[in-house]
């Protein structure tokens, strides 16, 4: 209980991350990325918030130049794509020069590798033993095989289910918090006509995050509005004064 002259306790500061989407092919739109839905969704379960996402070629420069930049300003940066064998597979190198540091093949990964592949291994198989020198390979009992993590940026591949696959190692080194909840409410009301509304919503409960959604061939529902934050009940609270606010019959239903 606070007393009176107490100050108020500061509210704890949300983590935050970022992602940096690597590789050609996403930007000339030959492959779609399936790994920042995947990646979002992995944080909020851990209370973290994902806050920027950046897309780059395989360029060893703008990678480093991106890779720093994040790693100042987010408390993690997650890296997808660009770990193989190839020409174009340049993130260790990339990430490596982003801490002044160089690149060497792990003893422990090149013996998973031959483990793996025995008489079929080759040097090519080998260079995906490669890592920035001072990293830290990170495995779980599920996921044997390491990650890269370099200060606070986790190496992860673009092959969706091997990232999926390999975000359970954030389970042993980022420590879960309250995770962020959400509500949502769907109306006939197009947009315009719930502006106002929201605008009172949103000043009203400044520690929920509000959205709203157009939505077209989904019935009769014009509108979909969602309320996400880590307090559970003033999610709630501010998705229920918002329903209370519509006009009558506009509301379809809601969920959460």
């Amino acid at each position: 209980m606070t007393r009176s002259g107490d100050s108020l306790p500061m509210p704890k500061r949300v983590r935050t991350a970022a992602a940096l989407l690597i590789g050609n092919e996403l930007l000339s739109g030959k492959i779609g990325d399936e790994n920042l839905a995947t990646l979002a969704r992995a944080l909020r379960a851990r209370g973290v918030s994902l806050d920027r996402a950046v897309v780059v070629r395989d360029d060893v420069d703008v990678i480093s130049r991106e890779v720093r930049a994040l790693s100042e300003t987010h408390d993690w940066v997650f890296t997808s794509g660009g770990v193989g064998p190839t020409h174009d597979d340049v993130t260790i190198e990339g990430v490596a020069r982003a801490f002044g540091a160089g690149v060497e093949s792990s003893a422990r990964m090149e013996k998973l590798l031959a483990d793996h592949y025995n008489e079929k291994l080759t040097e090519e198989h080998l260079l995906m033993a490669r890592c920035p020198i001072g990293c830290r390979l990170v495995a779980t009992d599920r996921v044997p095989w390491p990650t890269v993590l370099m200060h606070n940026v986790w190496v992860l591949p673009g092959v969706p289910w091997i990232f999926a696959m390999k975000l359970a190692a954030l389970e042993a080194e980022i420590a879960a918090e309250t995770p962020f909840v959400t509500a949502s409410a769907r109306m006939r009301l197009e947009e315009p006509a719930l502006k106002a509304l929201l605008d009172r919503v949103v000043a009203e409960f400044p520690a929920v995050e509000v959205g709203s959604y157009p939505k077209w061939n989904d019935g009769d529902c014009k509108t979909k509005v969602t309320f996400d934050g880590r307090d559970e009940d003033a999610v709630r609270a501010a998705r229920d004064a918002f329903t209370a606010g519509l006009p009558e019959g506009a509301l379809l239903g809601v969920e959460g």
